[in-house]
């Protein structure tokens, strides 16, 4: 936590990608105030139980949990008939508009089906985050559509990232979010290293670079965004604010 405040990284938002482990995370960042959570399985996620509407319901009313997943489906990892995956999206999306809160959303070689379950669902009354963004920038204006901010991770410092360096160029500017995803996906000059949260500056440095502005500007509208999506106060400052896994 020194190191984060060191790095004048304001605020972390630790997301859930099961229920087992959720409690010890919780346990681990509940006494700090610069730190939130998210509660969701994620849709790779297989061995663990099944989140039902009402655990999910019970542990994302805690003040300290401000967005629901992560969620989403995945087919580059997961096989055959993926049915338990649209449900378990479904899932999610009902306890979002039930409470109110954001949704933190994973799409991997699932772009179309993403895109049509946020619609049928009405998740655009919530909206939320394209977490780890690896589509291109016509899913991304399908996705600010239905209400959702764009996040981007290290990937977007890759050479051959073309297509999301596109989309970060052309992203609104109220509408992006600046992401580790810790421990993997570390941005250049670190990556195939593990991953920190700190780490998030070169991702925002990156951003300055493609869309013609300053580290400052990255950084202050980054912390406005991650307010205004996350409900929280915002503070005035320039320091970076982030997710991580």
């Amino acid at each position: 936590m020194q190191e984060v405040q060191k790095h004048k990284i304001e605020h972390l938002l630790c997301i859930a990608i099961d229920l087992e482990a959720y409690p010890a995370m919780f346990e681990l960042v509940k006494d700090y105030p610069n730190i939130s959570l998210s509660v969701g399985v994620h849709p790779n996620e297989t061995d663990g139980k099944e989140p039902s509407f009402d655990e999910l319901m019970t542990l994302a009313k805690h003040e300290k949990v401000v967005a629901i997943g992560e969620t989403g489906l995945d087919y580059f990892r997961s096989e055959g008939d993926l049915s338990w995956q649209h449900q378990r999206f479904k899932t999610h999306i009902q306890v979002a508009k039930a409470l109110g809160k954001p949704l933190i959303i994973h799409s991997r070689e699932a772009a179309e089906d993403t895109l049509k379950i946020l619609a049928e669902e009405g998740a655009a009354e919530v909206g939320g985050v394209i977490h780890c963004f690896t589509e291109d920038w016509d899913f991304a204006q399908k996705a600010l559509a239905l209400n959702f901010y764009i996040s981007f991770s290290g990937i977007v410092t890759f050479k051959n990232a073309h297509a999301i360096q596109d989309a970060a160029e052309k992203i609104p500017a109220n509408r992006f979010l600046i992401e580790t995803d810790s421990p993997y996906l570390a941005p250049s000059p670190f990556r195939g290293k593990p991953n920190y949260p700190l780490y998030v500056q070169h991702v925002a440095k990156k951003l300055a670079d493609l869309r013609g502005t300053s580290l400052e500007e990255i950084a202050a509208q980054s912390t406005a965004n991650f307010y205004a999506l996350f409900g929280k106060i915002n503070s005035g400052s320039e320091n970076l604010n982030m997710e991580v896994c």
